[in-house]
């Protein structure tokens, strides 16, 4: 498939730079039976589209202030510096985006807002890798207050990162620190809304995936099959594997919230068919043709045009589905990315 089957027009009128107050307030899309539901929803609506012993995986990475500024600490001509950290490498080390990365050399020392200091020991393919002062754990404490957080670039080029994102850009269940971006389906979810929905008998499980800078990178190549996908940590443990098995026998589906949930999910069926425990890096790229294993529905955000999250959600729903869900968001005026509003989406039973 050619990536320009994915394209489509998106006025900048739609691009949400704020989510909705309160959170469960942004506009829903319900897709069911190969058709869209006419009806207006909201996201606190939920109780009245789900079913007793429906569960919901979530997705509960935390989304580290991982954006740092500083200088680098040489020469006589001072040069700006603005990190995004990535991954840990251990031993210190963390790989980066970094600007201007073409004036970092090795050996280079910088000096980051909070007295963070790093020195540039080397690059792994267009990022660079930074030995930190201090370790890990040292360091994400710092980051606590020396960090920014990492807004998704479409909305960083609108405006900087504020106090308000470090609660906007984080889910309430978030636990597990080691995303650059946030699962943001989850975001839409309150400590009330999830009371409500536990009273009528949906059920609720986590799985972990971190997030990374890659999901905002471009798809560069003409054709869908040449794309190369990055690889992110994540780990489905036993009792969630045994969450899913318990509500597939008691008749309930299985909803993942979010892209991430959704593809950690079927990282850990593809080796054998069946849900397994998983615990490793996933680079599982889903096109249109993908055989699910686990997932029933999808909770998600509407996504980037030609982007690899579109190209999932036209495999879950199929692309003429995709098209009629992403025409009708535009016609009608949803919100789109992260701060966006919804859509919950449901395979098609065999027939």
């Amino acid at each position: 498939m050619l990536v320009s089957d994915f394209d489509f027009t998106l006025p900048p009128a739609l691009i949400a730079e704020r989510p909705a107050v309160p959170r469960e307030a942004a506009r829903l899309l319900h897709f069911h039976d190969g058709r869209i539901d006419p009806k207006d929803w909201v996201v606190r609506d939920l109780p009245l589209l789900l079913r007793p012993r429906d569960l919901l995986v979530f997705n509960d990475t935390k989304v580290i202030p991982a954006r740092l500024f500083g200088r680098r600490d040489r020469g006589p001509a001072e040069v700006k510096v603005e990190a995004l950290l990535l991954k840990s490498l251990g031993n210190r080390r963390w790989t980066a985006m970094a600007k201007p990365a073409r004036r970092l050399k090795p050996g280079d020392m910088i000096v980051f807002d909070g007295g963070i200091r790093a020195e540039t020991v080397g690059r792994e393919g267009e990022q660079i890798v930074l030995a930190f002062d201090r370790d890990d754990g040292e360091l994400l404490m710092a980051l606590e207050t020396a960090g920014a957080m990492p807004l998704p670039p479409y909305i960083a080029a609108q405006r900087p990162a504020d106090a308000r994102d470090r609660s906007d850009y984080q889910t309430v269940f978030a636990e597990k620190a080691g995303a650059v971006a946030a699962p943001t389906a989850g975001l839409h979810f309150t400590p009330d809304l999830i009371g409500q929905l536990k009273s009528i008998g949906i059920r609720f499980a986590r799985v972990t995936l971190h997030v990374g800078a890659g999901t905002f990178l471009p798809v560069k190549a003409e054709r869908v099959e040449e794309h190369k996908m990055h690889a992110e940590w994540g780990e489905v443990t036993p009792e969630t594997v045994t969450a899913v098995q318990e509500a597939k026998a008691a008749g309930g589906r299985v909803i993942a919230i979010g892209t991430t949930s959704l593809r950690l999910l079927e990282t850990a069926a593809r080796a054998t068919g069946d849900l397994q425990p998983f615990a490793g890096e996933t680079d599982i790229f889903i096109t249109p043709g993908f055989d699910f294993r686990v997932a029933n529905g999808l909770m998600t955000n509407f996504h980037l045009p030609k982007s690899t999250l579109l190209m999932l959600v036209a495999a879950f729903v199929g692309l003429d589905g995709q098209r009629a869900i992403y025409h009708h968001a535009v016609e009608k005026g949803f919100r789109f990315y992260s701060y966006g509003d919804t859509s919950l989406l449901f395979r098609q039973a065999p027939k």
